[in-house]
């Protein structure tokens, strides 16, 4: 699996539709995907996901008064539940060109439960199977003991060269659904078969109003092969302050396949955003590296010009570029949820 900041073929998205995601804010949810596509569209194609003509003739109409071009945007008719397409979309992996065999890009389909906690995701289930049979590439689907294996895309993060960050709240819970009775060995093996990974660095879990039970892409992210940004939080009183510290210690206790550590960056988290006593999952963490550009929540924080500043330092070669979230995580996602990169052959 190759690192997020290796060369794109194209960014995958799925055109937000399910308002109940969105409750009493998904009119401004088009205009954030539209901002998004803008931003990424000079830089690497999209395909987009939409059910039907129709609702693709509404989504290009907003692109272009987004001032989208067409012909960096190709949309796919397929039906989907949601719009996270990081966790419902197929896992790229790639092959390096070696002797008497081109490169290639192949999909690893794992099976997508709705996060263990929503019926309604078969729709979904699916988007993996069709992106590859579009693309024409080969994909495969992991099994253990004759079933199928759970995997999200935003609850794992590489580095490309064997690296893998992960939860054991997300990935070894059997509370969590995703793969009762199945051991860390296990999966460590099925992770090194599918996805090339040779270390797992397993942190404790994620943060509060997380929907996913502990996805990685809110908490510690690789921005390079030795490199880690992680989340921490001051306030002793905020409940992410000890699972946050445990990740932190963890990250320096970790080492590289090759026995080396890791550089470890802390990146702030914004102040908690509520409404009617919920915390939502808000993190700059779930940033998304593009060619040319790393796109970031921002939520009107004063954090977010330190999560800015510290990106861009970490990214002297790409535009850091902050997209406003404020209505985009009542969704309980951001960036790095609704978009899957494919990756360049």
């Amino acid at each position: 699996m190759p690192a997020e900041w290796a060369p794109h073929a194209g960014t995958w998205i799925v055109w937000p539709h399910a308002k109940d995601d969105f409750p009493g804010r998904f009119e401004a949810i088009p205009l954030v995907f539209a901002e998004i596509v803008r931003k990424l569209a000079p830089h690497e194609p999209v395909r987009v996901v939409v059910s039907n003509a129709a609702r693709e003739e509404r989504a290009r109409a907003l692109l272009a008064e987004a001032g989208v071009l067409p012909e960096n945007v190709r949309f796919f008719h397929w039906p989907t539940d949601r719009s996270w397409a990081r966790d419902s979309g197929p896992i790229f992996v790639r092959r390096p060109e070696g002797p008497g065999a081109p490169a290639s890009v192949g999909a690893t389909v794992w099976r997508f439960n709705g996060w263990a906690k929503y019926d309604n995701f078969r729709r979904d289930e699916k988007l993996g199977f069709r992106v590859a049979r579009a693309l024409g590439v080969p994909s495969w689907r992991p099994r253990l003991r004759g079933e199928r294996v759970v995997l999200e895309g935003g609850a794992i993060d590489v580095n490309g060269v064997g690296g893998l960050l992960a939860t054991e709240e997300c990935l070894l819970s059997d509370v969590q659904a995703r793969n009762p009775g199945v051991a860390r060995e296990e999966l460590e093996q099925l992770l090194s078969a599918y996805l090339g990974v040779d270390r797992v660095v397993w942190l404790r879990g994620g943060i509060v109003g997380d929907d996913t039970h502990g996805h990685v892409d809110d908490v510690a992210r690789f921005v390079g092969e030795r490199t880690i940004v992680a989340a921490r939080v001051p306030d002793p009183g905020d409940p992410n302050h000890a699972p946050l510290e445990e990740n932190w210690q963890r990250l320096l206790g970790a080492r590289a396949p090759d026995g080396e550590p890791f550089e470890v960056v802390e990146l702030p988290m914004p102040a908690a955003i509520e409404y009617s006593g919920h915390r939502v999952p808000a993190s700059y963490l779930n940033f998304y590296i593009a060619n040319g550009v790393v796109l970031v929540p921002t939520y009107n924080d004063p954090a977010d010009r330190v999560a800015l500043a510290t990106l861009a330092r970490l990214f002297p070669d790409r535009i850091v570029s902050g997209v406003h979230s404020g209505d985009l995580i009542w969704g309980l996602g951001s960036i790095h949820c609704l978009t899957q990169p494919e990756p360049a052959v």
